[in-house]
């Protein structure tokens, strides 16, 4: 008689394996009926652990925690080796609120397979119960680590490196609909998100990462700089100051607290930072650049300039660093510079395409300074067109939009719409193109006692941006119908919303501040519905001044519309045309400012300035370049200076070549300071 038939035992355990099988399927959906069937099992063959582990995992998906965790400790004990019987254990002792029982078991596990994530990252979320914050957090970073070999993450990460993000979508949502807390997929997913244009799903898939294992850096990093992009500052900063905790002692967390701190205009606390950074270790370039480019925020012009050739030493072919060089309005880079500049375009091994743009700019500007025009319009145009390559900008689209506003916001319309909007007359808009005058505006009014200056707050576009969002996803046919159907109420509570959202910008008690986003010019109709005792300043120059030193000037974020002499002149014409409707719509309501007028009669002007706002005359208003507040725009060394008339006529230099300039300008040329008839 063969081995199976003389041991009935054995036999019994053979017929079982149907059994289990089947007692394991029904687990996930019918645990009542998969704890019958182990049950059935072990009434045959008393103690099989296959079956006792069924019966453990179906009473912890009943809901009988502590019923499982008994068996279950029972099974581990004979079972110390079997991973699965030591997770469901973990998990068992987890529901049962048996925290201490839960963590041995963990790191029991975690010693027997420390390439899977699950095991440490709820070991973290259970430590994390028992106060051991700092152990949670590197079980956590453990966790992220062994992510990182996860076969199914690499091929979803491939994906979405390889441009095919929806691929990258369906493998990592098929993942989380059955481990929604996997951080690691979270994080990921959000970045798919990011990627594919959808910033309201990235910041909740990386928020969700984040929740999950509060110890995973590199979902917090990621989250912060989300938050930075939709200027959620406030956010951004309570999650730059955790990751500064991070038991895993990294420089990068510094530079993210750095950005966040130069978001929030705390110049010196970034500098701070940067300076810390460079005792320690001077090889970084890039960190003397920021170094730069804050000293340049301070005033600090020297400072600037060695840091910023500190870090063209360090990397000859950093086009950003030597722009910057260039930038600074003050400086005049020489024949040395020139040459070290023209290597570093041959250089094209080394020199990325954002170097070789901002290569283009900063020769440009040398060349200029060294009164070489050709050559240096040869420069601006290369530079301008490989810029102009990498973004985008429609100009018909935009063209048709601002038309839409001029035609939705009459005087009938805003009179229509009848009481509504908060009622807070803080805000200060200074609107018009950049390069405009609107930086000496801004330091004049915020040398005056009732003003604080901020910087180009964000906050009103995306306002805007928000509710046309409404209107793309088809809630309204346009953004007329959007606009009409804003109760009272609706711009009561946007008006709030953004003397909200700006507040953090606030640093003193003064009454007044401003908000120097050019930009908003577009949005002039929406400032007037939603802050209808707010002031609005336009700052406008020539269109020939305005518009070339806007082409030659490369922006580090923005403003898509000035790379090509046709689009910047064709957007010129636009915002005369906007204003020009809504100064018929609503006449007084904006006070310009015409910058040769506030350079040949500047006192004058400024008096008038401020009788528009309702504020005395002080006499700091005339002294703006002794004030020290920290300025970020294009113009920051030229309005701490006493005004000066050198960059009126510039553009004349350049004249044969800029008849797409004046193509584009049309009528709005020859009617400056006026407008054209509408």
């Amino acid at each position: 008689m063969d081995a199976a038939r003389g041991d009935p035992t054995t036999a019994r355990r053979g017929g079982s394996d149907a059994a289990l099988a089947a007692a394991t399927t029904l687990l996930a959906d019918s645990p009542a009926a998969a704890l019958d069937a182990a049950e059935a099992i072990l009434a045959a063959v008393p103690g099989l652990p296959p079956a006792e582990l069924i019966a453990g995992q179906a009473l912890r998906r009943l809901g009988r925690a502590d019923a499982a965790l008994v068996r279950l400790a029972a099974l581990a004990r004979s079972q110390p080796r079997v991973p699965a019987v030591t997770w469901e254990l973990a998990q068992a002792a987890s529901d049962a609120g048996e925290t201490g029982a839960a963590i041995a078991a963990l790191e029991r596990l975690t010693g027997q397979l420390p390439a899977v994530a699950g095991g440490w990252f709820l070991l973290g979320k259970e430590l994390r119960k028992a106060g051991r914050a700092n152990a949670a957090w590197r079980a956590e970073l453990q966790g992220v680590q062994a992510a990182a070999r996860d076969p199914k993450l690499l091929e979803a990460a491939a994906a979405m490196n390889e441009g095919r993000l929806e691929a990258a979508a369906t493998m990592l949502d098929t993942r989380l609909a059955t481990a929604p807390e996997d951080a690691p997929a979270c994080r990921l997913r959000g970045e798919v998100a990011w990627r594919q244009g959808d910033m309201t799903a990235a910041l909740d898939l990386v928020g969700r990462a984040v929740a999950a294992a509060p110890g995973f850096d590199m979902a917090r990093e990621f989250l912060v700089r989300l938050l930075l992009q939709t200027n959620r500052l406030a956010e951004a900063l309570d999650h730059a100051r955790v990751l500064g905790g991070s038991p895993a002692a990294n420089p990068g967390h510094e530079l993210v607290m750095a950005s966040v701190l130069v978001r929030l205009g705390d110049q010196q606390g970034a500098g701070a930072i940067y300076e810390r950074l460079l005792a320690l270790r001077p090889d970084q370039p890039q960190v003397w650049q920021n170094l730069g480019h804050v000293q340049k925020t301070l005033g600090r012009q020297d400072d600037a300039v060695r840091a910023y050739r500190e870090a063209v030493t360090q990397a000859p072919t950093m086009g950003e660093a030597w722009w910057s060089l260039a930038n600074l309005k003050t400086v005049r880079l020489g024949t040395d510079d020139i040459a070290a500049m023209r290597h570093a375009l041959a250089d094209g091994g080394a020199a990325r395409e954002e170097d070789v743009f901002h290569l283009h700019f900063a020769l440009g500007k040398a060349l200029e300074d060294a009164g070489d025009h050709a050559a240096s319009f040869d420069h601006y145009d290369r530079g301008n067109r490989l810029r102009r390559a990498m973004i985008r900008h429609d100009a018909t689209a935009f063209s048709a939009e601002v038309a839409a506003a001029a035609q939705l916001f009459t005087a009938a319309f805003i009179a229509g719409r009848g009481a509504g909007g908060c009622p807070a007359p803080d805000p200060i808009f200074i609107v018009g193109l950049p390069r405009s005058g609107s930086t000496l505006v801004e330091q004049i009014l915020s040398s005056h006692s009732q003003v604080e200056g901020t910087m180009e707050l964000p906050d009103m576009m995306m306002i805007a941006s928000r509710l046309q969002g409404r209107v793309d996803d088809g809630e309204f046919a346009d953004f007329a119908a959007m606009v009409t159907s804003l109760t009272a109420a609706d711009r009561t509570r946007l008006g709030e919303e953004y003397i909200e959202r700006t507040r953090v910008h606030r640093q003193s008690d003064r009454p007044l501040f401003i908000d120097k986003m050019p930009n908003n010019w577009q949005h002039v109709g929406l400032i007037r519905l939603i802050l209808p005792n707010a002031r609005i300043i336009d700052a406008r120059r020539h269109p020939m001044s305005c518009c070339f030193s806007g082409w030659k000037q490369h922006f580090a974020r923005g403003q898509a519309f000035t790379y090509d002499l046709a689009d910047i002149g064709r957007y010129y014409r636009d915002y005369v045309g906007l204003m020009a409707a809504f100064d018929a719509a609503a006449p007084g309501a904006v006070h310009r400012v015409i910058y040769e007028d506030m350079v040949a009669h500047t006192e004058r002007e400024i008096r008038r300035l401020l009788d528009h706002l309702g504020l005395d005359f002080e006499p700091a208003c005339l002294e703006f370049h002794r004030n020290d507040r920290a300025v970020r725009t294009a113009s920051s060394e030229q309005v701490r200076r006493p005004i000066f008339t050198d960059g009126i006529e510039q553009w004349k230099h350049y004249a044969p070549w800029l008849d797409p300039l004046v193509a584009a300008l049309g009528p709005v040329l020859p009617a400056y300071p006026g407008v054209p008839a509408l």
